[in-house]
């Protein structure tokens, strides 16, 4: 029996949508724009990387090719020689370019309700939900109340937050509620019940996510630990994930799937701190996952490190050492394995501030049953699951078209 992997590279957009203008973002291109800056000496940094961006190993599965879908243009050093992957673009249905919205239309269940969210400025949470979390969690009073970056509030507000013991609590673009906290001057215990409470208080706000952000360390050295837990709404419909639990399947959550997922149609969940251990994960499920099986990653630094902090070196860097842990992983795919990149929205180093950019994602394609060839630009992420779903002969899912796979 054959099965799957889903490997999401969190924020790997390849190009503006075609109603990217409505989210303000005509013309950012992730992908497109950390090639042409690496082109031009831009992604260079001392210890890190230097040159042209070079990621043979995608670009050989069709990554440039996936990109030319979208702008026209194969993005600069991404041409291949061969193609021995199956590509394609895709669109968003769904209505945003969050986490939640991108990961349950790739899993078949596109979002087609408005998310609820926050104004940026200061206060940015109405007084009477602010009130409850104070009175319900115990708390001397809350800091922040505002859009913000995340390690930019730390440096702000971590010393007066260990002074006080009142929680940074702060919103973004996205439709989330985040709450940073020190592991040892708050407790990560009491962080993660504070969430839950959050949780709980935010029925009828129709917020995707309330974040827990813990971190360590002193003033000027305050740094985010791999503790974070996302707590987020249940998707509205069954998804991949649900199909393939009740079907007696084994379903492997690497990462924060488990979390977007709100721990629903999950059979296993493992974590690790970083890409590199996130990929290990991958690697023993290659080795040990049974047949039938879906194991769903997401390599959440694209983001969180490197898209929203705006660092293209990094990013680059990161994309180049991804890019080799998957050509060592090609040979380790089993007969009858399909294995997926794609991606849950953009978030352009390149781009004005620092949120998400409304962009297609790729779909590579590879395993032994995969023959090399273009799949097109697609109307849906769901056509992901669709085609996982196909594969691993369950029920077609509500929403998708399968991409044959020779």
């Amino acid at each position: 029996m054959p099965r799957a992997f889903i490997l999401v590279l969190d924020s790997f957009g390849i190009g503006w949508a075609p109603d990217a203008d409505q989210y303000g973002d005509a013309g950012a291109d992730t992908l497109g724009h950390i090639a042409e800056a690496c082109a031009r000496g831009e992604g260079d940094r001392e210890g890190l990387r230097s040159g042209p961006l070079n990621l043979p190993c995608m670009a050989s599965l069709g990554l440039g090719l996936a990109a030319q879908l979208v702008t026209g243009t194969v993005p600069a050093n991404l041409k291949s020689p061969v193609l021995r992957g199956r590509f394609a673009a895709a669109r968003e249905v769904s209505r945003g370019k969050d986490t939640p919205s991108g990961h349950w239309e790739l899993a078949g269940v596109p979002v087609t309700f408005d998310w609820g969210y926050f104004p940026p400025d200061y206060p940015s949470f109405p007084e009477k939900l602010t009130n409850a979390i104070i009175e319900r969690g115990g708390l001397p009073g809350i800091l922040g109340n505002c859009a913000a970056s995340g390690t930019e509030i730390l440096k702000e507000l971590g010393e007066e937050h260990m002074r006080t013991g009142k929680p940074i609590c702060y919103t973004s673009a996205d439709s989330v509620f985040q709450i940073a906290a020190h592991e040892q001057t708050f407790g990560l215990d009491r962080l993660l019940a504070l969430c839950e409470l959050v949780r709980e208080l935010l029925t009828g706000y129709n917020i995707g996510r309330v974040i827990a952000r813990p971190f360590v360390g002193e003033p000027g050295r305050f740094i985010r630990t791999a503790n974070r837990h996302d707590y987020a709404l249940e998707p509205p419909a069954p998804t991949l994930l649900d199909r393939l639990k009740e079907a007696g399947r084994e379903v492997v959550s690497v990462g924060k799937i488990n979390d977007i997922f709100a721990h629903r149609g999950i059979t296993k969940a493992v974590k690790g701190p970083d890409s590199a251990a996130l990929f290990d994960l991958v690697e023993h499920e290659a080795a040990h996952a049974p047949d039938g099986s879906l194991t769903f990653a997401n390599f959440v630094e694209f983001d969180s490190e490197w898209g929203h902090r705006r660092d293209v070196a990094g990013y680059a860097a990161a994309l180049e050492y991804l890019d080799a842990r998957i050509a060592a992983f090609i040979p380790q795919l089993k007969p009858g394995d399909l294995a997926i990149i794609t991606a849950d929205h953009g978030c352009d180093p390149t781009w004005k501030g620092t949120d998400h950019t409304r962009e297609c994602v790729p779909i590579l394609l590879f395993g032994p049953p995969v023959l090399p060839g273009s799949a097109g630009l697609r109307d849906s992420f769901a056509d992901v699951g669709q085609t996982v779903a196909a594969h691993l002969g369950i029920d077609p899912l509500e929403c998708g078209e399968a991409i044959t796979l020779d």
